[in-house]
């Protein structure tokens, strides 16, 4: 008689048993005989469960029901077939010789070590046929990882299924609960599927870490909004800054209006955007650039000019008197003499009042510096998020969105520039730390990332140019740092591949079935079987009655749960309410 640990022997024995295992099955995926008493029932999506001798040690494996079949092969006889079309069915065999066969993959195997609990392994062997085949229940998961019960995170129940899916979601650190290196991620679906809730209860897993430091983009303001004290958005109202608070965290949200930027290369690069040259008669952008160039350089020489100072009328004037000196102007104009005494005429004719106003100053205000009002320079940002001397770090969440922006000179690529000052910055900080001999254990949220790193880019976009470059960059060489990126996008497609690439961490919601989305999708998943058959099954979650019995479902790929790490996808749904999600995680608001 096989001798099964007892405790987990008596809770597997009084779940449902759904079917055996049949004929022809491999390692990677197993048949399944469904019994009768269960072939009403919904099967596609469960998970379920067997156990097995292997090397004299019992073992359990798990994974999840992706296809059920219905065959009856009296239905597929000839002679049968014409009486079936003359009558309809033939009472003797139809529903009376149908059998229902399923079709499980397998991703997780555990293998009991004596009285200490359960360790990975593999499925090196396949169960006879008749091997009983039983649905997972939560008391099931609870008792299997036991010894990780403090890991796990909930983010769902198992896709159209009861039981909570047992995830993790580990520092980059080392250590018990540290993976000992980063992890990129990404989450992609289209707009309504749920993946910016989604990412927020990611932000939340993370957040539990006192060592880790958390930093958002947020290009749109939405991760923002929810940071401040009671702040809720969308209808899956999740008081992410409460929660993070009540974790013990601090919470810091950076508007546009409230950060200082600290280059002059930022400065040229921002006044060539302005209308500011255009207004003195430079024209074309080559001589623009050029302008901004020499201007930028004569500024950084002037005595008493810095960049916290250029909002100063006193500093406009010693700028206005630069670009009456006939030494810049042929700088900007070597060889073109009516080109130079143009833009002579055009600084003398000029109202100085009225260009400070309405051209210097939205562009001066980016670099202003005043601590009263609890603006702070870029560098001392990222220094409060990712110093190591704290003992809890922080959340910092950026909004560089363009609401933000009142009284500044904004638009894509301005924000784009910014968006690259940061990303540079933290790269940089990760880097020294790593050459120090220090982890620098952080995560940097990308939301819009397909704005960010696109596939193609216009020919143009110098500054789009540069921010997906240091994307890329950071993506290929920062995980050895302890710095981690959770990339959130409505394409999959669209994406520069290089950044797929070294995701390693997937979560796919609704709306990648079609065209070129499901071509993408197919490559990453690696497989056109029956695990991309059940990621089509996925509902749009707004084709629900109400907002209460919206589904929004996932397929996930990666090391993010102890159940999936032979590779093979995981499906789930996430929860549709604050309460149940608070109440699974134990956490509550500040």
């Amino acid at each position: 008689m096989t001798n099964y640990p007892k405790s987990l022997d008596q809770i597997v024995d009084k779940t449902e048993r759904l079917g055996v295992v049949g004929s022809p099955s491999s390692t990677a995926q197993l048949a399944i005989d469904i019994l009768g008493a269960a072939a009403t029932r919904k099967l596609v999506g469960e998970l379920a469960l067997f156990r097995f001798n292997q090397d004299t040690s019992p073992h359990y494996a798990l994974g999840q029901i992706t296809e059920v079949q219905l065959r009856n092969i009296w239905h597929e006889d000839p002679t049968m077939l014409s009486l079936i079309r003359q009558r309809g069915r033939v009472d003797a065999v139809s529903e009376r010789q149908d059998t229902h066969l399923g079709q499980m993959v397998i991703s997780a195997v555990f293998r009991q070590v004596g009285s200490a609990g359960y360790e990975p392994s593999i499925l090196g062997t396949v169960p006879a046929t008749g091997t009983p085949i039983h649905l997972v229940t939560d008391d099931v998961l609870d008792e299997l990882l036991r010894p990780y019960r403090d890991q796990i995170f909930y983010l769902g129940h198992v896709y159209g299924s009861k039981p909570k899916l047992p995830l993790w979601f580990k520092h980059f650190d080392r250590g018990p609960d540290g993976a000992g290196e980063a992890y990129h991620l990404g989450i992609f679906g289209k707009t309504g599927s749920g993946k910016s809730v989604l990412a927020k209860m990611i932000l939340l897993a993370y957040a539990r870490y006192r060592k880790m430091a958390l930093l958002v983009i947020d290009p749109q303001g939405e991760f923002a909004r929810d940071m401040r004290k009671g702040g809720k958005s969308g209808e899956f109202a999740l008081p992410v800054g409460d929660v993070v608070r009540k974790l013990g965290k601090q919470v810091f949200v950076l508007t546009v209006s409230k950060l200082v930027l600290d280059r002059w290369d930022l400065f040229r690069q921002i006044l060539s955007e302005s209308r500011f040259f255009r207004e003195l008669q430079v024209m074309t952008q080559d001589k623009v650039d050029t302008a901004c160039d020499e201007f930028t350089e004569a500024m950084r020489k002037a005595r008493g000019v810095t960049l916290a100072t250029l909002h100063e009328k006193a500093v406009f004037e010693k700028a206005w008197s630069l670009l009456k000196q006939d030494r810049l102007r042929n700088k900007i104009y070597a060889r073109e003499g009516a080109a130079a005494e143009r833009f002579k005429d055009a600084v003398n004719e000029a109202n100085p009042d009225e260009l400070y106003r309405d051209v210097w100053l939205p562009v001066a205000r980016l670099f202003q510096e005043d601590h009263a009002s609890g603006r702070r320079k870029v560098e001392d940002a990222l220094k409060c998020l990712l110093g190591t001397a704290k003992t809890n770090r922080p959340v910092l969440v950026v909004d560089v969105s363009k609401e933000q922006a009142q009284d500044l000179l904004w638009n894509d690529t301005i924000q784009s520039l910014v968006i690259k000052r940061l990303l540079e910055g933290v790269t940089a900080t990760a880097e020294a730390m790593y050459k120090e001999g220090e982890n620098l254990n952080a995560l940097v949220v990308i939301d819009e990332a397909h704005r960010l790193a696109p596939r193609e880019l216009p020919s143009e976009d110098d500054a789009a140019k540069a921010v997906r470059s240091v994307l890329i960059d950071a993506a290929r060489t920062t995980r050895k740092y302890g710095l981690g990126w959770l990339f959130i996008s409505q394409t999959l497609s669209s994406i520069h591949p290089e950044i797929l690439q070294q995701l390693r961490i997937f979560f796919f919601g609704f709306g990648l079935g079609l065209g070129q989305e499901f071509q993408s999708l197919r490559q990453l998943v690696g497989s056109s079987g029956t695990a991309l058959d059940l990621y089509q099954l996925f509902r749009d979650p707004h084709s629900a009655f109400d907002a209460e019995s919206r589904q929004y479902s996932f397929m996930t790929i990666g090391p993010v749960s102890p159940l999936s790490f032979s590779g093979s996808p995981l499906f789930f749904n996430a929860f549709n309410t604050v309460e149940s999600f608070m109440k699974a995680n134990q956490l509550e608001a500040a």
